[in-house]
């Protein structure tokens, strides 16, 4: 820190200069990133209230009823308008809580959790943060966790098991219809990671596709991460955490006494808390409804079915799966598939990896042209590879 401050023109020219490398949403060159231009909308409503802090409730009770508020209609999007939760961090957080949760309503000495192991990392460093232990089985053909795994997974010493709705990898449901019998059978907490799906499964079901139950309307179902800083277009941090009752909020619940509005009880990791992210998150569902989300899903949609018929003329590359959301994997038998993820960066592309497929979501900020010019590097990426250009 410099003993003068510097005027506040020099500081902004200086971040203007050094933030010229970092990539920009716009540019429709981010194909692997979850996260996407917020809204305009949650800009405004962002800056005009960035001040609130939900960590002390009694100060902004207005802020805290409209945190109550968008967690209930998160929960009416996801078949329970009674849940209880909040607005947190992210999905690591989310997925944090609801394991913190599993572990203090487990019956005994019960410490595992079964996951699948496309499961997200925020469980691994859950498990190490919980001093729980992870026990990770594998996927069907399908990419989706394999039941029968699951329930031989199952012992006394099982506390929780997790499915997701939209992996990360390949963006596969699992069968969460059988993980909640499951549950049910053996008296063990359910936890969905819907924190990409969570935001588009639904609005798939609106635009009269068939989807498969993910949420509270199956009994098992214990709590769901759904983060609307993904497809929900929130500024980042917003991620979600919906308990199906008040029992597993009260079993993470800490009293806080020092606070200024009055002591109150915290039930999230962190203690001071974007209140704009809430109010935010509250405005965007209130603007868009279900009609504005569902344009934004058939848009992604649209786009990553048209990517697919796109790259299926592409000799040397196949799809992983068909698509269930708006990301693909490709794989390629002309080449490793991570030095076409070089060359492609090379080029500007921020394209990602998942196992032995280049993974690309398209998200509410890529274009048709985005994707034309991407098409277009990816052909000449292959025939530099097949000439052996490289």
């Amino acid at each position: 820190m410099d003993e003068k401050g510097l005027p506040r023109s020099a500081v902004l020219k200086e971040l203007e200069i050094r933030l010229q490398r970092d990539l920009a949403y716009a540019s429709g060159k981010i194909l692997g990133s979850m996260c996407t231009k917020p809204h305009s909308f949650a800009k405004h409503v962002y800056m005009r209230y960035f001040e609130k802090n939900l960590g002390d409730p009694g100060l902004f009770p207005a802020t805290s009823e409209l945190e109550r508020e968008a967690v209930q209609m998160l929960g009416s999007l996801l078949s329970n308008p009674e849940a209880y939760g909040h607005i947190v961090s992210g999905g690591t957080e989310a997925n944090i809580l609801a394991l913190w949760a599993a572990r203090n309503l487990a019956k005994g000495r019960r410490r595992e959790v079964v996951i699948p192991v496309s499961a997200h990392v925020s469980f691994d460093k859950a498990a190490d943060m919980l001093g729980l232990k992870l026990v990770k089985v594998r996927l069907n053909k399908q990419f989706q966790v394999d039941v029968n795994a699951v329930k031989n997974a199952i012992t006394s010493k099982t506390a929780a098991i997790v499915g997701i709705a939209g992996t990360t990898g390949l963006g596969v449901v699992d069968p969460i219809p059988e993980l909640s019998k499951i549950a049910e059978a053996h008296d063990v907490y359910l936890h969905v990671d819907a924190a990409f799906g969570g935001f588009i499964l639904p609005f798939l079901k609106e635009m009269g596709f068939e989807v498969s139950a993910f949420d509270f309307k199956l009994r098992g179902v214990s709590s769901i991460t759904v983060d609307p800083h993904k497809m929900g277009l929130a500024p980042i941090p917003a991620g979600g955490i919906l308990f199906r009752d008040k029992r597993a909020v009260e079993a993470i619940s800490k009293s806080v006494r020092y606070l200024a509005g009055g002591e109150a009880e915290q039930a999230t990791i962190t203690g001071s808390r974007p209140g704009a992210s809430a109010i935010t998150v509250w405005a965007l569902l209130k603007h868009l409804g279900k009609e504005g989300y569902t344009a934004v899903v058939r848009q992604c949609m649209k786009l990553t079915w048209k990517f697919c018929e796109e790259v299926s003329q592409i000799d040397g590359l196949k799809l992983a799966t068909k698509p269930v959301i708006n990301i693909v994997g490709l794989k390629s038998d002309v080449a490793d598939i991570r030095l076409i993820a070089r060359e492609l960066r090379k080029r500007g592309w921020a394209v990602s990896l998942f196992d032995e497929y280049l993974r690309v979501v398209i998200m509410p900020h890529t274009k048709p042209s985005h994707i034309k010019s991407f098409v277009k590097d990816l052909r000449k990426v292959l025939m530099k590879f097949k000439e052996g250009s490289f």
